[in-house]
């Protein structure tokens, strides 16, 4: 899950949780005792479902989790943590300040501040909103070959349910649900990916000024420009 020379970054974040964040009121005070195995590892194994050299967002990251967590463990990953709230953000870039997370960006804004200005191989999320919510938020985000990665509940299949109005008006594969740390987190980590129907139809509405322009996988270089949030 972290390697060894991850480990102390992971520890001292857990150590930022449970201090700065519980002061800042980021975190109750009754998770304070349970953040490690409750919260970090229960991000950690989300990284089992992020391929190699990906690009990552997590929308509506708050504290961090699970983007901070999953920048820790896979140092491989471009991670993006969008949140819209100042004191969130200005705790997250001292996060990634001290524990030098050079490939991690912090924007403050919304998802919808993103659309049609970035992509990325992987959009997460936990605990945001139920699916159908979720798909307005994520799916303008995710590149033609890339998928939403959510950390659901034991719910998400009626979630899946509500959503299939939306699942199609978009065009979107067909959600696959799956656990993630098994035998290593108890329970497992319940995650739901959804993918693009066809990566050459990407279905999610354009605004109208750009109805006859089709989002693009842009560049990790375009990408790193197009984060500040104006």
């Amino acid at each position: 899950m972290f390697a060894s020379d991850r480990l102390p970054l992971a520890e001292r974040y857990t150590e930022l949780l449970a201090t700065e964040g519980v002061v800042r009121g980021l975190i109750g005070p009754r998770e304070a005792p349970r953040l490690w195995e409750r919260h970090v590892l229960n991000s950690a194994v989300l990284s089992d479902a992020a391929p190699a050299e990906a690009s990552v967002c997590d929308i509506g990251t708050g504290a961090g989790l699970p983007g901070v967590v999953l920048a820790i463990a896979r140092p491989d990953l471009d991670v993006t943590l969008v949140e819209p709230l100042l004191r969130r953000t200005t705790f997250l870039d001292e996060v990634v300040a001290e524990l030098e997370l050079a490939h991690v960006t912090v924007v403050r804004g919304r998802a919808e501040d993103l659309h049609g200005r970035a992509t990325f191989d992987v959009v997460t999320s936990r605990a945001v909103a139920p699916l159908k919510r979720l798909l307005g938020w994520s799916m303008p985000l995710v590149a033609p070959t890339g998928a939403l990665v959510a950390m659901k509940g034991r719910g998400v299949r009626d979630e899946i349910a509500e959503a299939r109005a939306f699942l199609s008006e978009w065009r979107c594969g067909e959600p696959e649900v799956f656990e993630v740390g098994v035998g290593v987190v108890d329970p497992a980590t319940t995650v739901v990916r959804v993918p693009w129907a066809d990566p050459g139809r990407i279905g999610w509405p354009l605004p109208r000024t750009e109805k006859k322009r089709s989002p693009r996988r842009s560049s990790r270089r375009d990408r790193r420009a197009s984060r500040e949030v104006s």
